[in-house]
């Protein structure tokens, strides 16, 4: 098995944790997006070229509510700002790799499949092939997410509120959150987030969800840069370089 084989399946079997709480999830999207009054091509066609599972629900949402055109657009747009950060994030890792596998990844790049992956970066390092492990998650996320959604949308209304199939979505985010939250401004910034999107809960077209994440940036940026508290792990780099100089090190003694 090539490296870029062995970087795929790694991909995957990260994402696959993650994946027990999507398949619901879009299950319940096909659901919504029917009872909103969207076509079937339409629901399906939605989870194929956007892929985004929060901007698709607020979508439903607001088709339901007729909203205008221009609603819509601007409210996915504004939702999935938060996409330029995790692509500002993993630039330095993809950097060499052509415009073709850029739009590709950036295509599959979504929050499930970043959370694993930069996680694996800051792990590894610069790596030859390691774009194959986003590949596999992203893969791996979009697979899942259009045959929940076609299930959904098979099964349609006949899916009981009994069920109560909407728990997957907060378990979901719990499991790409938490393994991030290494130190005191990631923890301050996401529990700042967390108060003010229940506030903020009752705003109209879901601008809480905006305003918190705002507020946990600032919230997260400032406390960043006004404290000195140490990195609980070291940078790749660092890591990187720490580990030739033993191996130097080693071979020296060793001759």
């Amino acid at each position: 098995m090539n490296e870029q084989t062995k970087n795929f399946w790694a991909g995957v079997r990260a994402e696959l944790p993650l994946l027990i709480g999507v398949f619901p999830f879009g299950m319940i999207y096909g659901a919504l997006a029917l009872n909103a009054g969207l076509s079937k091509f339409s629901s399906q066609m939605m989870s194929s070229i956007v892929f985004a599972g929060s901007s698709q629900f607020v979508t439903t949402q607001l088709v339901s509510e007729a909203a205008p055109g221009f609603v819509i657009v601007l409210t996915i747009a504004v939702v999935n700002l938060r996409h330029m950060l995790y692509s500002a994030s993993l630039a330095p890792y993809l950097a060499s790799l052509s415009t073709r596998w850029k739009i590709l990844l950036s295509y599959l790049l979504t929050d499930e499949a970043y959370a694993p992956t930069i996680i694996q970066y800051e792990k590894a390092g610069l790596q030859p092939f390691t774009h194959w492990f986003l590949l596999g998650a992203g893969f791996a996320l979009w697979f899942t997410w259009q045959v929940s959604t076609a299930l959904g949308i098979f099964l349609g209304t006949a899916i009981p509120d009994s069920w109560s199939l909407d728990f997957a979505l907060p378990l979901t985010f719990i499991a790409m959150v938490v393994p991030v939250l290494k130190n005191r401004p990631a923890i301050a910034a996401a529990l700042s987030a967390g108060v003010v999107a229940l506030v903020a809960y009752l705003l109209p077209y879901r601008l809480g969800i905006i305003l918190a994440a705002l507020v946990g940036i600032v919230v997260g940026t400032y406390l960043e840069n006004t404290s000195h508290i140490e990195p609980v792990n070291e940078l790749p780099i660092q890591a990187n370089l720490r580990d030739s100089l033993d191996d130097s090190q080693t071979t020296k003694e060793q001759s």
